[in-house]
């Protein structure tokens, strides 16, 4: 089967959510960082970061089909528990340059 590349996306529900993060969204952040780390370390995720005024994250994996993509979003911590705006969609890479 090819692998195929998606993008994941979100944004905070309120523009201070850095600053104001209660500590349920703070565990559920946690929680996604590790998420993805782990992610990262297991090489399914070829890019992530966020900006650094907190307007927006992204991560950028590899899965075989929609169903793992969908399920790979969906156990993310910071999706799970709803703290942030976040959307799925098909991605090709194109380019990078760092």
């Amino acid at each position: 089967m090819e692998t195929n590349t998606f993008i994941y996306y979100f944004t905070p529900k309120r523009e201070d959510f850095l600053m104001s993060m209660t500590d349920e969204e703070k565990m559920a952040f946690y929680g996604h960082a590790n998420y993805t780390s782990d992610l990262f370390g297991n090489g399914k995720i070829i890019l992530m970061g966020a900006c650094t005024d907190g307007a927006l994250g992204t991560v950028i994996f590899k899965a075989e089909n929609m169903e793992e993509a969908m399920q790979i979003y969906m156990n993310d911590p910071a999706v799970k528990a709803g703290i942030v705006n976040s959307s799925l969609h098909p991605f090709k890479v194109t380019g990078v340059k760092i």
